[in-house]
């Protein structure tokens, strides 16, 4: 197969910034994806209906003419929230669903949420108005391991709050373990999970061997090479439950590359070509779709995009390995393999 057609794919997943950052992102995802779950950790980050439109006018302000790409925005849910808030910006189109993050788990997440029993009201309400519920799926305790946090958030988190919250949607963001694979199949229609580019090329030896990659660096972090595998397999299955969230998450090189380096993999602009070679490689080319384009849209309730998007095979394809920004140059994720598929 040299040539394969597709609906338009969306991204479950983004990370678009703001300011300089986010005009120079932002088109490199309105270029391939028709939709994309827009992440709400700004400084200060979107809690507010009124402050998630602002935002949404901004990323629509940074997207080329012509260009057809539609943010669905979140509120970052803190112990604060106000319930009715998260219901009317629902009611009003402006939002689609709320991100949880644990306090201190990743980039800009110091707002959220530290007891979760405070977050209740707001997760009842969320569940009666079917509001998804997206969350950044690690505990934050030093004690445990770096490596175990996604594994100990299932049973310490998770399955608790899915239990005392019941007809709750909830999508478990980037997982990264077969722990997380086997829970998102357990959980029924109610529960999703998105896989990211980069967690479906890389392991930890990729960060770490022959000296520290801080562009392999994301939160959470690869794990080991049999937990990649799980991840391909759920990714390649055809299996509804899991869809195409990217975390694409842009950091200027000076961010990425100092004594305590940021988080995060920037994959918007190969993200299709990589993910053809990986499901071409896998034998399930044919599964494609699904994982971009239909499995999506089926869980948050929403139609699959009309527009069609080809990807032809053929000589290498070359992307640059920097995108300048005006917050500074920015580093295009290299999966470490050539790239055969382009998105014409």
């Amino acid at each position: 197969m040299t040539e394969i057609t597709l609906r338009r794919p969306d991204d479950w997943h983004l990370h678009l910034r703001d300011g300089e950052m986010l005009s120079a992102v932002a088109p490199e995802s309105a270029r391939h994806f028709g939709r994309a779950i827009i992440m709400p950790n700004l400084v200060p980050p979107v809690v507010t209906g009124a402050e998630a439109a602002a935002y949404r006018e901004r990323i629509l302000a940074a997207v080329p003419d012509g260009v057809d790409f539609t943010p669905l925005m979140t509120l970052y849910l803190t112990e604060a929230t106000d319930p009715a808030d998260v219901v009317k910006s629902k009611q009003d189109g402006i939002v689609t669903a709320v991100k949880l993050y644990p306090a201190g788990a990743t980039t800009n997440s110091a707002s959220g949420v530290r007891d979760f029993d405070k977050v209740r009201p707001v997760l009842e309400a969320m569940a009666e108005a079917g509001i998804p519920l997206c969350v950044h799926g690690e505990v934050v305790d030093a004690e445990i391991d770096i490596f175990d946090r996604e594994a100990v958030f299932i049973d310490r988190v998770l399955d608790p709050i899915r239990r005392a919250t019941p007809g709750l949607k909830v999508v478990m963001e980037h997982i990264t373990t077969k722990d997380g694979v086997d829970y998102a199949r357990s959980g029924g229609d109610t529960l999703g999970a998105t896989i990211t580019t980069h967690h479906l090329v890389i392991n930890r030896n990729h960060i770490l061997v022959g000296g520290i990659k801080p562009h392999y660096y994301c939160l959470p972090v690869a794990k080991r090479e049999s937990h990649r595998l799980a991840l391909l397999e759920a990714a390649t299955s055809g299996d509804a439950t899991f869809f195409l969230g990217t975390d694409s998450a842009p950091h200027s090189d000076p961010a990425k590359e100092s004594g305590c380096g940021c988080a995060g993999c920037f994959t918007a602009t190969n993200t299709m070509s990589i993910l053809a070679e990986v499901f071409e490689a896998a034998g399930a080319l044919d599964r494609l779709e699904a994982f971009t384009s239909l499995n999506g849209p089926a869980f948050y309730g929403l139609a699959p995009n009309d527009a069609l998007t080809t990807l032809r095979k053929g000589a290498p394809v070359s992307y640059p390995a920097k995108i300048e920004t005006g917050a500074g140059p920015l580093t295009v994720f290299d999966p470490g393999f050539p790239l055969h598929w382009q998105v014409l």
